[in-house]
């Protein structure tokens, strides 16, 4: 039998780079329509927009510093739609532009393209015109302080973190963002916010798919949305937060962060142990930052910053070799 020395990983499967971008793109279509179902043809616009200046921009810097040309194997379309997910419907034309720009030249051909990046591209590019245009962007958590019960009816038309964020000492508005109604409205996609996040079904009937077609694990989504309800259950019933914990898992982009971005293969964990840890890690950020944060979100920067910490986690967690002995000093 002929053996064949090489570095790992040892395990290899007969899928390409292209055919798992296009399978998660093909994930998050259903999403996608109803984004469009749910704000119009603009959110069409934004995502088309987004995805052709990341696939253009990946060009040209590939052209630029004659590198091996990948701006059609799907990652660049990939950071553009995830951009262009975070972002809400009345964003104008050339913020994601801006955005795109961002992620594909800094955050990932800076540190040597696709495979060499340590943060999520789309996350990082949000989370530069979050922090240089914020009122830009506003509707990703703004929403109106509500006085009477006739105004309430208009909470489905805005984002739930940012109506929660304004409303917290509302009783009225508590009341109904914690009713059943409410939650059915948010699993199903029949609220405000940013385009890709609202309906929680659609992307989690995508997320499943990816599960079990093995192109992500499920310990990250399962260890990222079971640690923020938990946690928000527990600090709801402490009074920490006026909204139970089933609200804050189906409210903002938690879902579209942990099945979709928390999952890059790139900046997550490779171990098993290591992406329990990173999942949890995720969420406890997360739910720090919507109870005592300035923004009612919080999974971009949770994310962010979990992939810092992935080297250290991967390194904490590295295997032992196989027959090693331990030398005593």
């Amino acid at each position: 039998m002929k053996l064949v020395v090489s570095i790992s990983p040892h395990i290899h499967r007969d899928i390409s780079i292209s055919r798992i971008m296009y399978t998660i793109i093909i994930a998050l279509v259903p999403a996608f329509i109803w984004s469009i179902y749910s704000f119009g043809i603009r959110a069409l616009w934004l995502v088309i927009i987004s995805c052709g200046a990341a696939c253009l921009t990946e060009a040209i810097v590939q052209i630029l510093i004659k590198r091996r040309r990948t701006y059609f194997d799907g990652s660049a379309i990939l950071t553009g739609m995830l951009l262009a997910f975070n972002l809400p419907v009345k964003t104008p034309f050339w913020i994601p532009i801006v955005g795109v720009i961002f992620a594909i030249v800094v955050a990932k051909q800076t540190f040597g393209g696709l495979g060499h990046n340590f943060i999520n591209p789309a996350l990082a590019g949000r989370a530069f015109i979050v922090a240089s245009w914020p009122q830009a962007v506003t509707g990703l958590w703004s929403a109106p302080k509500f006085g009477t019960i006739s105004d309430i009816n208009a909470i489905t038309n805005a984002a739930p973190l940012g109506v929660l964020k304004m409303n917290y000492e509302n009783p009225a508005v508590v009341s109904m963002l914690n009713s059943g109604e409410s939650i059915k409205n948010l699993f199903l996609g029949m609220q405000g916010g940013a385009l890709g996040e609202v309906s929680c079904i659609f992307l989690l009937l995508g997320g499943i798919f990816l599960i079990v077609m093995k192109y992500i694990d499920w310990r990250i989504p399962l260890s990222y949305i079971g640690t923020v309800g938990i946690l928000m259950q527990i600090f709801y019933m402490f009074g920490l937060t006026p909204v139970n914990g089933i609200f804050h898992i189906l409210a903002g982009g938690l879902f579209l962060g942990a099945f979709f971005m928390a999952t890059d293969y790139v900046t997550s964990p490779i171990t098993r142990e290591g992406r329990w840890i990173f999942g949890v890690g995720c969420g406890i950020i997360t739910v720090f930052i919507r109870l005592w944060g300035a923004q009612p979100e919080g999974v971009c920067y949770a994310i962010l910053l979990m992939n810092c910490f992935v080297p250290l986690i991967e390194r904490s967690l590295k295997p032992k070799i196989f027959g090693q002995i331990k030398i005593l000093s």
